[in-house]
């Protein structure tokens, strides 16, 4: 049984993301198959900004330790854990239960952050399935950038999606998930479209090897240049963090039996036809992060490649998550925003 009987904890109070405030919560005793582990960074999704606001689902239990991406070291392990030691630098999964094979709904209970307490925490016991080890070389700020972002941008391209070489892939913008299958997409070997609204992002996502960069404020018919610069054939793999507001879009430009991965509805609410999904065979999916077993499929990529995150310039301490969110929520940030302990 572990000595250490509490921690300092970050807690949502209220549906108002100023309103996270640090407290002294006990830590539930080490079960023979647990493992607790010291959070040493921490990094955000649009997903906290949702849950903080009220907007994700209200009827979360409050107050809750938001966030579901931290990496941390291991300080003390079970009687009957056998895959970590004392020592090991690991991160949590995104799904507790969510081991392997394909999702189903009640593993959605176990989203960190969410209906169980998340990793804004100093510490936190996990179960062993729960956690994976990061990959070699990885900094714990690296590592805290893996659980959601790269780990849907893995699921849509190379699990539930079966991108090929030399096939085509169109990301947007430069948040986590686009920029993380920007770079698997490069490695690879396919060519690659990206959109942002400014030309030194879009210069960044070429420079991250993407092949064509299009400015959607300056020319706000993207998909029509997509569609110039592929013969009219379209792209193969769209990785679709817009929503509803890009989706008719992305549907024009798809190639025919092309795959749309719906990720994330930053460009709010909109319309579009599910005829032309008929009509061009479009397979449409929804991309909910993965699995452990996808984590750790990654993670051998992410070693073989040399892959490393983009990570914004501007990193908060634990204790400034609220102001981290309004950093994030204001879209001033490029890449992944950590939050270090």
């Amino acid at each position: 049984m572990t000595v250490l009987t509490k921690t300092r904890a970050y807690r949502l109070t209220d549906f108002d993301y100023n309103k996270i405030s640090p407290a002294d919560v006990d830590l539930p005793p080490l079960g023979p198959t647990d493992v607790l582990v010291e959070i040493k960074a921490a990094s955000l999704n649009y997903r906290d900004f949702l849950i903080a606001s009220g907007l994700y689902n209200p009827s979360f239990k409050l107050p809750l330790v938001p966030l579901s991406d931290g990496a941390g070291q291991v300080v003390e392990t079970g009687s009957r854990v056998t895959s970590f030691k004392p020592g090991d630098r690991v991160a949590g999964i995104f799904m507790q239960d969510w081991a392997a094979g394909p999702i189903r709904g009640p593993f959605g209970k176990s989203a960190l952050g969410g209906e169980i307490d998340g990793v804004l925490q100093n510490h936190r016991v996990f179960p062993e399935t729960g956690l994976v080890k990061l990959p070699q070389g990885y900094s714990f700020e690296e590592g805290a950038a893996l659980p959601c972002a790269a780990v849907t941008a893995w699921n849509a391209l190379f699990e539930s999606g079966s991108l090929k070489p030399g096939q085509s892939v169109l990301v947007m913008g430069t948040g986590g998930v686009s920029l993380f299958a920007l770079q698997f997409a490069r490695a690879a070997g396919a060519r690659i479209f990206a959109t942002s609204s400014k030309d030194d992002r879009l210069a960044m996502l070429a420079s991250l090897g993407a092949h064509h960069t299009i400015n959607y404020v300056k020319n706000p018919d993207w998909d029509k240049e997509i569609l110039d610069a592929t013969d009219g054939a379209g792209v193969d793999h769209i990785i679709e963090v817009g929503g509803a507001g890009t989706l008719p879009r992305s549907i024009n430009c798809v190639a025919a039996g092309g795959e749309i991965s719906v990720i994330g509805v930053l460009a709010g609410m909109g319309k579009f036809d599910p005829i032309r999904v008929l009509m061009k065979a479009i397979r449409l999916q929804g991309i909910f992060v993965g699995s452990r077993e996808m984590f750790e499929n990654m993670n051998r990529a992410l070693e073989t490649h040399g892959i490393k995150p983009v990570i914004d310039k501007k990193v908060f301490g634990a204790g400034e998550a609220s102001a981290g969110i309004d950093y994030m929520k204001n879209g001033s940030h490029t890449g992944k925003i950590i939050l270090r302990f």
